[in-house]
């Protein structure tokens, strides 16, 4: 029995790091989101407001601002052209809801400019797809039957994941850092009410941190795996 339970509990403690930072980060995110949505910003601005008036500011008026259902579900879809903001940013006033929704539209800004990291991680979302769907079936597929073509496919799949993560860093600290300075410099939030965005988008940012650390070391325990299995 604790010969066939140690190599999952050896894979637990090896991917510990990876696993506290997550849970560490999720919580942030979700803890500074319930604290400035409950600090309103002295303007009066609404996430949507917000947005719109950056879009328009960069000269994107053609760029539609859309309300989804959910929490935190705030995304910029470049294929439409839109910017989506979840109900609990759309129609608020918090410190965090303008926080998020501007974050939003500096990616319709990084889109309009074209970014190169955001253009990058587009042309690789395809394989990156492909790669989270079939790079372990594929792995295992060729470690049970001893398929040295298998693992390799695998581990390239997967080292796809591992790009598509690394480039999403570049992208969203680069929008969070847009958000704020376009926050400050035009006044719409004070420079209390900034504290409360800033930590809010700073905890948001260690999500990707997280998600990047994870993908790396799961991609070292396939390469050490297929290593080992070579060796044998």
């Amino acid at each position: 029995m604790g010969y066939y339970f140690y190599p999952y509990f050896s894979y637990i403690l090896y991917m510990l790091p990876a696993i506290i930072i997550t849970i560490f980060a999720q919580i942030k995110v979700k803890s500074n989101f319930a604290k400035y949505s409950k600090v309103y910003n002295r303007r009066g601005y609404t996430g949507a407001m917000i947005a719109r008036m950056i879009l328009d500011q960069n000269g994107l008026n053609h760029v539609a601002i859309e309300m989804v259902s959910g929490q935190l579900t705030d995304h910029y879809d470049p294929r439409t052209n839109v910017v989506r903001l979840s109900s609990s940013v759309y129609n608020s006033t918090s410190v965090a809801a303008l926080g998020v929704a501007a974050h939003e539209v500096g990616h319709a800004i990084q889109h309009s400019q074209g970014y190169v990291p955001m253009k990058l991680r587009g042309a690789i979302i395809p394989i990156t797809q492909i790669g989270s769907q079939l790079s372990w079936p594929l792995f295992f597929i060729g470690l049970i039957f001893q398929m040295d073509i298998l693992l390799t496919i695998g581990i390239v799949l997967f080292a796809a994941v591992v790009l598509f993560q690394l480039v999403t860093l570049p992208v969203e600290f680069n929008a969070s850092s847009r958000a704020l300075r376009t926050l400050e410099s035009n006044y719409y939030l004070e420079p209390d009410e900034m504290v409360g965005a800033k930590k809010m988008l700073s905890a948001a940012a260690m999500t990707y941190v997280a998600s990047l650390i994870t993908a790396i070391l799961q991609l070292f325990r396939l390469l050490a795996i297929a290593g080992n299995r070579r060796d044998d």
